[in-house]
């Protein structure tokens, strides 16, 4: 308890040996296991001459315990109104709160001390505070009982009808205790009889359910309640009585206008609730009354059906005495029959029987009552329906009889219902044992009574099939001494066995009892798995145990994956299962047998993080080398899923480090693309120490290439700490390329910073610097870092475009604004086309770089320059549609009379082909035919000739071959590949 003597001392009161301790130097801050000191102690045993003595001493009275309680709220719980007087003296915290936010208040008003109630609220205290559930001093006055404290309270003007989080009133938590003198003075005082809480039950419902309620409910009834109020889930009142069996208050509200038949959010009447909590005199009560005993409920169930379900006979035998048609369906077309046999009571059944039930009505899937008692394992209601002539292998809807329900009887299911009531295992275990033997009583029953355990569902399963897959194991010996041909799959439906459905679930002995059966044990289900294949999969030892010891296969491939039993263990992680496999195999070679893919279980193991898995495998010598279909190794695969101690264990081993795969790979590209640089740098060291060092993939690319494609720093710093990746080799595409296209800025200033700064400037296959890279992605901040570190502005590319020109292309706005504006990029530059970057913006429709070029351009002859198809900015413009690029080229010169190599002016260049510029040409030249000023005017020129250079007459028009696919004012546009290798 961790009490001092201090603490003793102040619990028995005794001030002359609190005052020794004192003097002895004794803690007066000392804590017990509940954290309380002395004082708390003293407030607690009305010890005022103690805490007198120590509260000097303290510097604090307000001190909490465990709870977080100060001795205000010890000493207002107990009573003791001296020692509060006391404690408000020496500065106590009137209105300090526990941990569930209660103040002194609430204790003394919960324990009906009114002397400390009233002492409190003079001294300030808040009588309408509220703890972190809502609940009042008014709350907890009136769930106590207190009534001379809930009539203070009220003097002092409360909130009658407060509520807390739920809710519910002070008159609630009356009626729900029982309080009824505390509820006939809150009535008298005005608090709402019909205020509804949070789920929409009023104090009515709490009187009508709660175990001393029976005076509250009638106050409340007496003071106008509304006995027909429905919560929100559709209860009144009445179906309250009825969950709790109070028939003495359902009469009450019956007799004062309570509705018999009303039906809650379920369909459920008063009367359907008593009869499936099994309250017949509350049945007879309703019945008495009028109530409807054919009225449908829960899926149209009547109350019948809820008594025979649950298995009240009595309340059966009271409501078959109404008289109604006993075999009248619910909506699943079960009669009473169907839910006596459910559950489970053989005189429900007798009295059904005896009233004329049917036996063999079948519900909507084609169930009778036996095969409602066989599922649940009913053995006396099975004799009982057999014995009156139920047929024992009629089927339902999917084919099955009683008897397979028997065999599949859920005792997972049963074990889980059993666990609520027998917390003790060994009980629990026994209830399970008794459960089985019940299920094995009634499929020998049946079998006794003729019922054939050959017949097959509809999927092809016959009831051994149903036993093995939820482990009967009794009930498989019974089914196997009756019949040898249960095994022969040729002719049935089914896709997996007895031995595979009990393999995969895990049932050992249900697995055992097969083994002894069969000769075959590596038949295979649809996909060519095994038994041993599924319960290796799903880990289950036992399983594997046993099949491998009757002589199962290791070796045996599916027919999908060509995976083996050691391959399905390895997937999931059963080391358990992986050791057993290992262990029986005579061949040393299965611990690298491969699958359809070229993966041994090594790879797999690696692939999946199983460590255990790995450091087996590795025991048993597996070849860390082994290749797949892709070229792939076991660390490849560590490396790219990043399970580190996999990779590690692996590295211990002499595992090949530049292996490559099928695309030329190693696991050192693949540590430097998925970032991980301790595993990259110890991977360099092993490296380069062998002869034959090559670090270039099937494509060229390093591992450089792949750490700066994916912004890996840490990849980059480890890779330049060696002489050999300070040197740009293999893809041409250079690492600085792969950084730039990407926009990881700081791997290109790693790269610029550590190599000579003259790479900047360095070139692909195609002729393209890092700068082209940055302007075709429009990586501005890449861009003025390559600016800032001298990269060649007017570089020219393998078809003469610059990064401007590049940058107005693809229609990067913020590349051109740099280019242009801060790097002086060469506006008159051309490709080979002789397209300027101005042609290339406005031959994409580019309108915004576009307008960035033509603020800088002031030349004209830059205005009206010519491509090779002799088209100007303007025409390629025009026929874009890029309505202010052309007000703009007007505004500064740009020639309209300008014929390109078809002839065309910028405005018949705005035709959306060929053939319409040429008819509108011939309609142009007959206007000016018909002009009263007509002469030979540039029109006339324009429609009759192309130029000086062709004079190729109107009448050759149509026969001019097409345009180049470079002419970027062709019908095809401009589309010339400008994609890197793999990137752009």
């Amino acid at each position: 308890m961790w009490l001092t003597p201090l603490h003793r001392a102040v619990a028995s009161r005794s001030e002359e040996a609190v005052q020794v301790l004192i003097k002895h130097s004794a803690d007066v801050n000392a804590r017990d296991k509940n954290w309380q000191t002395p004082l708390h102690v003293a407030a607690a045993n009305k010890a005022v001459k103690c805490a007198e003595v120590i509260i000097p001493l303290l510097s604090s009275v307000n001190v909490s315990d465990r709870g977080g309680r100060t001795a205000l709220h010890h000493a207002a719980l107990n009573g003791h109104v001296e020692m509060v007087n006391l404690l408000l003296a020496k500065g106590a915290n009137i209105n300090a709160f526990d941990k569930k936010d209660r103040r002194a208040l609430h204790w003394a008003a919960y324990m009906g001390h009114l002397d400390v109630v009233a002492l409190l609220v003079n001294h300030g205290a808040e009588v309408t505070c509220k703890d972190k559930k809502g609940y009042t001093p008014l709350h907890a006055a009136a769930s106590n009982g207190q009534i001379n404290v809930v009539k203070h309270l009220l003097n002092l003007g409360v909130e009658i009808d407060e509520i807390n989080v739920y809710g519910n009133t002070a008159l609630h938590l009356a009626c729900y205790n029982g309080q009824d003198a505390v509820v006939n003075e809150l009535t008298d005082y005005g608090a709402n009889v019909n205020q509804p809480n949070n789920s929409g039950f009023t104090p009515l419902h709490f009187a009508a359910a709660s175990t001393h309620g029976a005076l509250c409910l009638e106050l409340l009834v007496n003071n106008g309640a509304d006995v027909n109020i429905q919560s929100k889930d559709g209860k009144s009142p009445l179906h309250m009585t009825a969950v709790h069996g109070r028939f003495t208050r359902s009469q009450t509200l019956i007799q004062n206008g309570g509705e018999i038949d009303c039906v809650d959010k379920d369909g459920n009447t008063p009367l359907h609730v008593a009869a499936r909590y099994g309250h017949e005199l509350l049945i007879n009560t309703l019945i008495t009354s009028g109530a409807d005993t054919a009225k449908c409920g829960i899926h149209s169930m009547f109350p019948l059906h809820l008594a025979a379900l649950n298995a009240h006979s009595d309340c059966c035998r009271k409501l078959l005495s109404s008289g109604f048609e006993i075999d009248t369906p619910d909506k699943f077309g079960r009669t009473c029959l169907h839910a006596a046999a459910a559950g489970g009571n053989v005189e429900c059944i007798k009295l059904l029987q005896s009233s004329g039930a049917d036996f063999h009505k079948k519900d909507k899937c084609g169930r009778t009552p036996l095969h409602y008692a066989a599922a649940n394992c009913h053995f006396h209601c099975i004799e009982t329906l057999v014995t009156t002539g139920a047929s024992v292998n009629e089927t339902d809807d999917w084919g099955r009889t009683a008897l397979h329900y028997a065999a599949a009887s859920d005792m997972d299911r049963n074990k889980i219902i059993l666990g609520h009531a027998h917390e003790n295992s060994e009980e629990l275990e026994r209830a399970r044992e008794l459960k089985e033997k019940e299920a094995a009583l009634c499929l020998e029953f049946l079998l006794q009574h003729d019922a054939n355990p050959s017949i097959r569902d509809k999927e092809g399963y016959n009831s051994i099939h149903y036993a093995a897959a939820y482990g009967h194991r009794q009930c498989l010996e019974l089914l196997l001494e009756r019949t040898n041909s249960v095994f022969e799959e040729s002719d049935s439906g089914a896709t997996k066995s007895p031995l595979h459905l009990a393999a995969y679930n895990g049932h050992h002995q249900a697995l055992e009892v097969l083994l002894q059966s069969l000769v075959d044990l590596d038949i295979r289900d649809e996909k060519g798995r095994t038994a041993l294949d599924l319960a290796a999969f799903k880990g289950h030892t036992e399983c594997v145990e046993a099949l491998i010891n009757q002589g199962a296969s290791i070796f045996v491939k599916d027919n999908v994956t060509k995976r083996t039993p050691l391959h399905a263990s390895v997937i999931n992680g059963h080391t358990l299962c992986m050791r057993l496999l290992l262990e029986i195999a005579d061949n040393p070679e299965v611990v690298d047998v491969k699958d359809a893919k070229g993966q041994t279980p090594l790879m797999l193991a690696v692939a999946y993080g199983h460590s255990d898995a790995v450091s087996l495998l590795l025991e048993k010598e597996a070849n860390v080398d082994a290749v797949d279909i892709m070229g792939c190794t076991a660390l490849h695969r560590g490396i790219m899923t990043g399970h580190e101690e996999c990779v590690q264990m692996l590295l211990e081993q002499e595992v090949s480090i530049l292996c490559k795969d099928s695309r030329g790979r190693t696991p050192l590209h693949y540590a430097a693309a998925r970032g991980h640089a301790t595993w990259l740098s110890e991977l360099l060291q092993m490296a380069l120490s062998e002869e034959d060092c090559s670090f270039k993939d099937n494509q060229g690319y390093t591992p450089l290439h792949w750490a700066c494609y994916n912004g890996n720093e840490n990849c980059i710093e480890v890779l330049l700490e060696q002489k050999c990746f300070r040197t740009f080799i293999g893809n041409p595409f250079t690492p600085l390329h792969c950084a730039i296209i990407n926009d990881h800025e700081n791997c290109a200033s790693l790269l610029l910073g550590a190599i000579d700064s003259s790479i900047v400037n360095c070139r692909d296959d195609k002729g393209r610097t890092p700068l082209h890279a940055a302007a075709f992605a429009d990586h501005v901040e890449c861009l003025q870092l390559l600016l800032r570190h001298n990269a060649q502005v007017n570089a020219a590319d393998n078809s003469g475009k610059t990064p401007l020109m590049m940058a107005a292309e693809n229609g990067q706005a913020g590349a051109v604004d740099i280019l242009v504006n801060s790097a002086q990029a060469d506006l008159t530059v051309k490709d080979k086309d002789l397209n300027t970057s101005l042609h290339l913006a406005s031959s994409k429709g580019h309108e915004k770089c576009a307008l960035l070029i033509l603020d800088k351009i002031q030349d004209e002859s830059l205005i009206n320059a010519k491509n090779n198809a002799l088209q100007t900015p303007l025409h390629v413009a025009a026929r874009n549609g890029l309505k202010v690029v052309v007000e703009e080229l007007l505004a500064k010169g740009a020639c309209v009379l300008a014929v390109d190599e078809n002839g065309h002016t910028p405005a018949l260049a705005c035709a959306p082909n060929k053939d319409v510029a040429d008819c509108l040409a011939l309609i142009l030249a007959t206007m000016m035919t018909f002009s009263p000023s007509s002469t030979m005017t540039a029109v006339n020129f324009v429609c009759f000739k192309k130029d000086s250079l062709s004079r190729t007459t109107l009448s050759n028009l149509g026969s001019m071959v097409s345009l180049c696919s470079n002419n970027v004012g062709s019908e095809d546009g401009y589309n010339e590949n400008d994609s890197d290798s793999e990137t752009f």
